[in-house]
């Protein structure tokens, strides 16, 4: 669907006794559809996804036309397409479709009852079938969608053929993953979790992990992968890490393996949220029917978390928007297609597995051959024989991955491989070394692997994964740069061709289409090509931020760029790497990058490969910064160690340009990495100061005591706070019930409106103040004292009324939804009250309700509404309702913003029992209308929607 709307000085289809004169009933669905989205847009200017909606989509839910709003598009729909809708069309219309239903036979009638007029049309046809059409890949907004459009064209074509044992593998097709998914997707739904709930998932490679991970997304949850324990030496340190992340997360549900049962039923102590631990077996439902949720491109596909401390996990959010333009922007860039197949035993928690690979092959069609991170690490020759075996033409890895095999796969499996089909070999994820591709690219040549099918590329979580990527068939472009002027003035400056010191930097490529890459000094200034600075990058794959954690995002945006936490420079429009920005070390005026002295000492005999982390600590004595060298070696014997010493330190001296300070000699797995392999250097930094590197690691069985322990200190807390809660809450409900029937009667009884008002509002505020409830209110005296009001406030819970009762003056009635008229006992005092009762579902009865409020406004009569209509779980401003504006615009009444914080936590949708929370009541400034008529409601409404949002502690969403 691509239809352009109308321009603007387009004149309307003229009209003859009533009968449009546009050329045949199929050219109106585009000029319909142009009509519909303009006036969508109007309304959510700021979302601009109207061009993405089409004839099938819901006017209300997805358009978000109000009733009051079909009453403003039926006159559009009357000037410019020359037809006058009545009133079944406002009530009965659901779609785009329907209107156009309307609008055809209602020419039809008319062509019946008189003679028209034919008139050239004013712009070229558009058969209805290009409309409707199902969309292609590139036109899809979700990857429900994605998964939907391949699944009608080739539901038996194979998309995953997988190892999970051995040399033994299965072919997935789409028809068995989406049966997996359905299933998986019903067993979620019948837990009764809400859309946008978290679920966590911890499974290894594998059929179990493609059910949860996009059953989630069929039941319309958020997946959040996780990555499994791999030693039991390290379960300790993984679980902390594990329930940083769910507490963060707020995870409701963690979808496991069997085995691992007992040991996630410990992170419930210390995740509040999460409410149970099941296997894919545990919740498949099968024969059930398919779920298909509400999604839009701008909802949560998502969470990857990326390697962080314990304490701080940083969940990157993901839309279905920013994981389909990444791919894209990838694929297009490196011209993968439908025809090429990807080898990967990349791990699905990790972005590169997760996102290149896996959702790469979903969204493209390619064929994804999977085997697990365990196989290759075993031994990494399988990778290499499964290319061959599957003649794959595109595979990635980190740059450790390139230098196992150049360490481990022997001559003799070296003579069996055919790699002439590898033409992409991507290279990312962790500092790429030229040393590596130029050996690897040497080593391999003999089996037919071209040089120019070695690829660096550069990518992180915050982007989605991919960011820049060189140009397909030139091979790596290494940069020779002089060492001393990069490290004392950050300028990259070409070295000399006889420099044997010479620094090698790889390009990582130019960045993808649509996005931008800067790079910046530190003032926040652009700078010049061959300047060393922050690398920023933007674009569409651009993450929203960091889930819960404000202190991250501080760091992450600096306006409308991302801080990638590397530094850099450009040059010849592409970007070469120098360090990140954390781990760099100041010494003597010099800038030093660890990465290099690092690659240098893990050559040294006898220090194991990866196994090395360079980093400044701090000399608690001195207060000084000290260069440390930390390499992992099995040597016990002193003689050699200390030689290794030696080496170590001559080698820092001659790369550096100083000796190290401190060279740890410490037993394997003491440097710490992350889960795609990185080396955590502040955390080995943290455990040098500590004087804890090297010390072995606590058996399993008191790890297993410890974590034990600290989950009885945390349910025993928990249930301290739960018993506190629930008292107080169990006591708030007692008085407002108590003063609540005294309100009632005194309502029933007193003669007079304005009588019941200040007896209810007298009985609410003794409530407050008797059950201890914190309120501050602010702005009282922006209240404007004589006249009709308008008060608009947000709708965060069912306490907002009674809270806004008690703070206004007792003149005020409030707007309220016409289905509390049948409630027991309340429909009967909100009459007495005076309260307006508005149709939210019947759109005429809407507009008759409207224009009664208009005639109470015109009366003198102030009125509060809530114009977001309904509550929603979800925090932040939801889209607004038009009438409280429109009515404001025609009567002219002033319009009163007023904020309240702290009343979603107070008694959130769907809880019953309050909980404590300041409350905080934030009067605006008045805002009045410049006059009557529809642009000034909607004047009105963005004026009063910011001053919302400025005193708002929720985000706010696009309208």
């Amino acid at each position: 669907m691509n239809e352009s709307p109308p321009k603007q000085n387009d004149p309307p289809a003229p009209k003859v006794q009533g009968i449009s004169c546009a050329p045949n009933p199929e050219s109106l669905a585009p000029r319909l559809l142009a009509t519909v989205r303009s006036l969508a847009d109007e309304l959510r200017p700021q979302a601009r996804l109207a061009s993405t909606l089409g004839l099938d989509h819901s006017l209300e839910r997805d358009y978000g036309l109000d009733s009051l709003a079909r009453v403003e598009l039926l006159a559009r729909i009357d000037h410019d397409l020359g037809v006058s809708l009545g009133e079944a069309a406002l009530t009965e219309a659901e779609t785009p479709r329907d209107l156009l239903r309307f609008v055809i036979s209602t020419r039809e009638q008319g062509a019946m009852a008189a003679p028209s007029v034919v008139v050239p049309a004013t712009r070229a046809d558009t058969s209805q079938q290009a409309v409707s059409d199902a969309y292609p890949p590139d036109s899809v907004q979700t990857l429900v969608d994605v998964f939907q459009w391949h699944l009608q064209q080739h539901p038996q074509r194979v998309l995953i053929t997988l190892y999970e044992n051995g040399n033994q593998s299965i072919d997935l097709r789409y028809a068995d993953l989406h049966r997996d998914a359905v299933a998986l997707a019903a067993g979620l739904h019948a837990l009764g979790l809400d859309k946008g709930s978290k679920v966590a998932i911890m499974l290894p490679t594998g059929r179990e992990f493609f059910a949860a991970f996009y059953g989630a997304l069929y039941a319309g949850l958020i997946p959040v992968p996780l990555y499994p324990p791999a030693r039991p030496s390290q379960l300790e340190d993984h679980l902390k890490r594990i329930a940083a992340i769910l507490r963060n997360a707020q995870a409701r549900l963690l979808i496991t393996v069997e085995r691992a049962k007992p040991l996630a039923h410990l992170l419930r102590a210390q995740a509040e949220a999460l409410h149970g631990v099941h296997t894919v077996t545990d919740l498949s439902l099968t024969d059930a029917p398919m779920l298909r949720p509400a999604l839009t491109a701008s909802d949560v596909a998502f969470l990857q978390y990326t390697s962080g401390s314990t304490g701080d996990p940083k969940g990157v959010i993901l839309t279905h928007a920013n994981l389909l333009a990444n791919l894209r922007a990838m694929w297009n860039a490196s011209n993968v297609g439908s025809s090429d197949t990807f080898v990967s035993w990349l791990p699905l928690y990790h972005d590169m597995g997760l996102i290149g690979a896996c959702l790469g092959a979903l969204y493209l069609g390619f064929h994804l051959v999977l085997m697990s991170p365990m196989a290759f690490l075993a031994r990494p020759a399988r990778w290499l024989e499964t290319i061959h075996r599957h003649r794959g033409t595109v595979s990635a890895a980190p740059n450790f991955a390139y230098e196992l095999c150049l360490a481990k796969v022997t001559d003799a499996e070296l003579a069996t491989l055919d790699l002439s089909c590898w033409r992409l070999a991507f290279n990312g994820a962790e500092p790429v070394s030229p040393d590596t591709l130029e050996r690897f690219a040497a080593r391999f040549a003999t089996c037919g692997l071209k040089r120019a099918a070695l690829m660096p590329v550069y990518g992180l979580a915050e982007n989605t994964v991919g960011l820049s990527f060189g140009p397909v068939g030139r091979g790596p472009l290494v940069d020779r740069v002089d060492r001393v002027t990069l490290a004392r003035d950050g300028v990259a400056e070409p070295a000399r061709s006889d420099d044997a010191q010479a620094l090698r930097i790889v390009s990582c490529g130019s960045p993808l289409p649509g996005h931008d890459l800067r790079v910046v000094g530190a003032g926040g200034r652009e700078l010049p090509e061959r300047e060393q600075g922050r690398v920023q990058f933007r674009g569409p794959s651009s993450t929203q931020g960091y889930l819960n954690n404000p202190v991250a995002n501080q760091g992450l945006f600096d306006g409308d760029w991302l801080n990638t936490g590397d530094l850099g420079y450009m040059a010849g429009g592409e970007l070469f790497l120098t360090g990140r920005e954390k781990d760099i070390i100041i010494r003597g005026g010099f800038n030093i990058h660890p990465q290099e002295l690092e690659t240098a000492v893990a050559g040294i005999a006898g220090v194991r490969k990866g196994g090395v982390a360079v980093f400044a600590a701090t000399d608690r004595r001195s207060g000084t910064e000290r260069l440390v060298v930390l390499a992992e070696t099995r040597v016990r014997e002193p003689a050699q160690r200390a030689q290794m010493i030696r080496a170590i330190t001559a080698l820092s001296a001659t790369l550096l340009g100083a000796p190290a300070d401190d060279v740890v000699l410490a037993p394997p797995r003491s440097v710490l990495k992350t889960s795609s392999g990185k080396t955590r250097r502040a955390a080995c930094r943290e455990l040098y100061e500590q004087g804890r590197l090297g010390v072995t690691q606590r058996p399993p069985w008191q790890q297993w005591a410890a974590l034990t322990a600290t989950a009885v200190a945390a349910r025993t807390r928990h249930a301290l706070h739960t018993a506190v809660r629930v008292a107080w809450g169990l006591w708030a409900w007692c008085v407002f019930c108590t003063l609540g029937v005294l309100a009632w009667c005194a309502v029933m009884v007193l003669p007079g409106v304005a009588q019941r008002r200040r007896a209810a509002r007298a009985l609410t505020r003794s409530a407050i103040r008797l059950i201890g409830l914190p309120v501050r209110v602010e702005g009282l005296e922006r209240l404007p004292a004589v006249g009709p009001r308008i008060v608009v406030a947000n709708h965060a819970s069912y306490a907002d009324a009674i809270l806004l009762g008690a703070v206004l003056p007792p003149e005020f009635s409030f707007a309220a939804k016409s289905e509390l008229a049948d409630v027991l006992l309340i429909g009967a005092a909100l009459r007495r009250l005076g309260i307006a009762l508005v149709e939210r579902f019947d759109a005429a009865q809407g507009v008759e309700d409207t224009r009664a409020l208009q005639a109470r406004v015109r009366a003198g009569e102030s009125i509060v509404f809530f114009p977001e209509g309904r509550l929603r779980r979800a925090g932040g401003l939801q889209s607004f309702k038009l009438g409280a504006f429109v009515i404001a615009a025609e009567t002219t009444t002033p319009v009163v913003p007023v904020t309240l914080n702290g009343t979603r936590s107070l008694l959130r949708d769907g809880a019953w029992l309050p909980m404590r929370y300041a409350i905080e009541v934030t009067i605006g400034e008045t805002i009045c209308p410049a006059g009557p008529g529809w642009d000034h409601a909607l004047a009105l409404r963005d004026a009063a929607r910011k001053a919302l949002a400025a005193h708002l502690a929720e985000p706010t969403h696009d309208i």
